[in-house]
């Protein structure tokens, strides 16, 4: 394991906030991450684990030490039917789509181009055109955080919801995720149903693998912006699940409004179309502002404090909350 001190985060996180550590160590197996918990200096720290940053707003310096896994590993096995993928926590996402796009393997292929890594997307439940990533999980491997110990979470005791988990809610702080047990198709099925997604993919080709991969990847660049060049961390905030006698209400009052089944009992709406009908879109307050082509993403225009964000974010949250009566919450982590 390496350990510097007085790290800058700015690489490890997408919205580019120049946030320093005052220690940051990189581990790359199970065996290591056990004996950097045995540390004094990580025991009488406060500590942070992080993948990518996809997800992470830093608000401050952070006071204390930062972990970050760089265990790359994938043994794959398989059946007639199958292909098992274990998958380390340090894996960047969108390049292990893509390898198994490259194989053939059918399942994640919506998933393409989501930044962050396999350990955090675990955390997160990550999402997009119809899928989830609890779609494709048999288990999670854990350490335990107090004890160093083993422990494997069967994908039923994740309890994986949306953009939630027990990792994210219970057992927040309590495990690090060491590597993630993956479930593909050697005979792919595509999920083709999220709004005009067919009709784009056959515009690129018949339909597989590698064209639904493409079609997801231009219809991303085209709406969000890439954090390598602008800051920003995807979508901002969560869209909101509210009761059917909510909507309901808000039908009648905004018949537009567009929405999305969840149950008998919910609707889920938009965030992205709340925060447009409430003027935000393009605008911008400070180093802070709202994407122009997707309202869903607030982005750092140059050199955005993440206190600028927040506010930014906070004004929005004020101005949905007012006009349909809506709490937004967001996705993004505030550190």
């Amino acid at each position: 394991m390496k350990i510097s001190p007085i790290f800058s985060l700015k690489p490890f996180n997408t919205f580019g906030i120049d946030a320093k550590a005052d220690y940051f160590i990189e581990y790359d197996s199970v065996e290591d991450l056990q004996e950097l918990l045995k540390l004094d200096l990580v025991k009488s720290n406060r500590m942070l684990v992080i993948g990518g940053g996809s997800n992470l707003l830093f608000l401050n310096d952070f006071k204390g030490v930062v972990i970050h896994s760089a265990i790359n590993s994938k043994p794959v096995s398989e059946d007639t039917k199958h292909i098992y993928l274990e998958a380390g926590s340090g894996i960047v996402w969108d390049e292990l789509v893509a390898y198994v796009v490259e194989h053939g393997w059918g399942g994640v292929e919506n998933l393409s181009l989501i930044p962050g890594e396999v350990g955090a997307a675990a955390v997160q439940n990550i999402g997009a055109y119809g899928v989830e990533v609890k779609d494709v999980i048999l288990s999670v491997s854990t350490l335990e955080i107090e004890t160093g110990l083993v422990r494997i979470f069967p994908i039923d005791e994740c309890r994986y919801g949306y953009r939630d988990s027990i990792f994210k809610s219970e057992l927040k702080g309590k495990y690090i995720i060491t590597s993630v047990l993956f479930r593909f198709e050697r005979q792919p099925v595509y999920n083709l149903s999220y709004q005009h997604l067919e009709e784009e993919v056959l515009k690129n080709g018949e339909i597989d693998l590698p064209i639904i991969r493409k079609t997801i990847i231009a219809i991303r660049e085209s709406k969000l912006p890439d954090p390598k060049i602008t800051g920003n961390a995807g979508s901002f905030f969560m869209n909101p699940v509210i009761s059917k006698a909510r909507f309901n209400l808000l039908l009648d009052k905004f018949p537009s409004i567009p929405h999305y089944f969840v149950s008998d009992t919910e609707e889920k709406v938009p965030a992205g179309w709340l925060i447009e009908q409430c003027g935000w879109k393009g605008k911008q307050l400070g180093n802070a502002a709202v994407h122009h082509k997707q309202a869903l993403v607030l982005v750092n225009t140059g050199n955005a404090t993440g206190a600028e964000i927040v506010y930014l974010a906070s004004q929005i949250q004020i101005s949905v909350k007012e006009k349909f009566g809506i709490d937004l919450k967001p996705e993004v982590n505030y550190i």
